[in-house]
């Protein structure tokens, strides 16, 4: 917490939150601590859906009509908005608290900023129906197993179980990024420029397009949206009618809450695919301040108060998150209000960080990865549905980053 915070006066600091599970509610908990401590400060906390973080934030910014802080996850892409915390906290501790993550909300050469909190680490990976491989008398398949052999076997159960779904993944270019890493993607250049689509993204993207075809993967997931829009199949699963879901951990609150005891569920990670490698995404969301705020250091007192190790993991247990404060993650955390099942699915989670491929965090790092993310869904999307051939849709999606790059520069 700053020093003299506590002598600020009547500032209204607004915060644009959205949850995942429950992460706003808990915010608004503790903050009502850091008002009682801080005098004259107060948090209002505007509750939206994802998309208004995606979609309606940036415009916001853009006409400098946007809130004091938000939790984003688009975390260098709107680097040019952020308040720089560094003259407002203790920079050493942020360092030694947060680490590589810090760098994700640097923008262009400054490598010494503190721009944001990381509020939740996460990785994607897979979750399964062990009930129905159960039911199906099917085995599991191991640690090691390929997309294929899981699809083989999602398949399989589906059809044993009669489940309308054989497979499932989210409607979004960081979910499928993973795959394809495993495929061979290399996403960017020898000289570090983003490339996106190469041999190994080409094959993820034929493999993809195919299991829509043959009825492996649940159709409207992708072909009933249209644009970059974002949908996921967590209702899906929820509901008993998915084998296989990828999604990521910051799912195990809501499967937690609401599969509840209905049917057992598990987390398998991240498949391996061709290329060797068995890699999901990290990523996550994080806590920032906007250098437009009227009120520069109480928005930093703010976020530096949910910074601090006690508060940090008290909001951690809470969400069910994975911990990107590193003296929380070395301490553990133990999960409030979760099943054995929540708490072994986060473990699992927090156990595939170490496969997770180079390409990967810097892909999560790179401040054009959400135009990459829409050209993605956007194109594979259009090669599902069979507006455009494979060919086709990555020819587009290679000259549409070009585009993009060229209007960035």
């Amino acid at each position: 917490m700053l020093a003299g915070a506590g002598a600020v006066s009547a500032q209204e600091v607004r915060f644009m939150c959205y949850s995942d599970g429950n992460e706003c509610e808990v915010y608004e908990d503790v903050l009502n601590r850091f008002e009682a401590e801080n005098e004259g400060i107060t948090v209002a906390i505007d509750v939206v859906p994802y998309q208004a973080i995606l979609e309606n934030l940036p415009v916001q910014l853009a006409a400098g009509t946007g809130p004091d802080i938000a939790k984003v996850t688009d975390l260098g892409g709107l680097n040019e908005y952020y308040l720089d915390l560094t003259p407002y906290v203790d920079a050493g501790y942020w360092e030694a608290s947060f680490g590589d993550t810090l760098d994700w909300y640097r923008g262009g050469d400054d490598r010494q900023g503190i721009y944001g909190m990381h509020s939740q680490l996460t990785i994607t990976g897979a979750f399964i129906n062990a009930t129905l491989f159960e039911q199906a008398g099917i085995e599991i398949p191991g640690e090691d197993a390929t997309w294929a052999e899981w699809a083989e076997a999602a398949r399989a159960v589906a059809e044993a179980t009669d489940t309308p779904f054989p497979m499932a993944i989210d409607r979004s270019g960081h979910r499928v990024a993973g795959p394809a890493i495993s495929y061979g993607a290399a996403l960017f250049n020898e000289d570090g420029e983003a490339i996106l689509v190469d041999d190994g993204f080409r094959a993820f993207v034929q493999q993809f397009v195919d299991w829509h075809e043959d009825g492996t993967m649940a159709r409207d997931v992708w072909a009933g949206q249209g644009g970059a829009t974002y949908q996921d199949a967590a209702q899906e699963f929820i509901n008993g009618e998915l084998v296989f879901y990828y999604s990521g951990s910051w799912q195990v609150g809501r499967m937690n809450e609401q599969v509840g005891d209905f049917f057992d569920w598990q987390v398998v990670g991240s498949p391996c695919g061709p290329a060797g490698a068995c890699s999901g995404m990290p990523g996550g969301a994080g806590i920032v301040g906007f250098a437009q705020t009227d009120h520069p250091e109480a928005v930093a007192a703010v976020i530096d108060f949910l910074a601090q190790e006690d508060v940090y993991a008290e909001v951690t247990a809470r969400t069910s998150n994975l911990p990107a404060h590193l003296g929380v993650a070395a301490a553990g955390v133990t999960y409030e209000g979760v099943s054995e099942g929540a708490q072994a699915a986060l473990n699992a989670f927090a156990g595939d960080l170490p496969d997770v491929a180079p390409a990967a965090f810097a892909y999560q790092g790179y401040a054009g990865n959400r135009a990459m993310f829409g050209i993605t869904v956007e194109r594979v999307s259009q090669a599902i549905v069979g507006e455009l051939t494979v060919d086709q849709a990555m020819e587009r999606a290679a000259a549409d980053l070009e585009a993009a790059m060229a209007e960035t520069q």
